[in-house]
């Protein structure tokens, strides 16, 4: 005796296709909420917008390649710069005017640009910079 086989269902005719569909739509939607982005803002100006700077307002630091902070001339700690910026600071009567220009020398731990951009925005307030890769090793 021969027996009958059933036919086989496709997909379609089960329906489990649009609900493994709306179950992904909604994991990658809770999934999206997730997504933290770390790191500093840097607001950056306008295009349109010009502004003027004197040159008594630039404060320069560089960063050698080994990380060091350098300071007219001589090597500073970031503690040292907190202090030096915090003195020229209070004899500027607006420290909006103040832009803190900074050398970076391509071989720099980029730990140390972080650290010294984030001590001069949380620490300090300053919200001017200028930064500049300096492809040269000399100080």
């Amino acid at each position: 005796m021969k027996l009958k086989r059933r036919g086989r269902r496709g997909i379609t005719d089960s329906g489990a296709s649009s609900d493994i569909a709306f179950l992904l739509i909604i994991y990658f939607l809770v999934i999206a909420g997730f997504t933290v982005n770390k790191g500093f803002l840097l607001g950056l100006p306008a295009k349109e917008t010009t502004r003027i700077v004197k040159p008594q307002n630039v404060v320069r630091f560089k960063l050698d390649d080994g990380g060091a902070l350098w300071y007219n001339d001589a090597v500073i700690d970031f503690l040292s710069a907190e202090q030096e910026l915090r003195s020229i600071l209070g004899e500027q009567p607006d420290s909006s005017d103040m832009v803190v220009a900074l050398s970076i020398s391509s071989q720099a731990p980029w730990q140390s640009v972080v650290s010294f951009v984030e001590l001069l925005q949380a620490k300090i307030g300053v919200q001017s910079f200028s930064f500049k890769m300096d492809e040269s090793t000399e100080v």
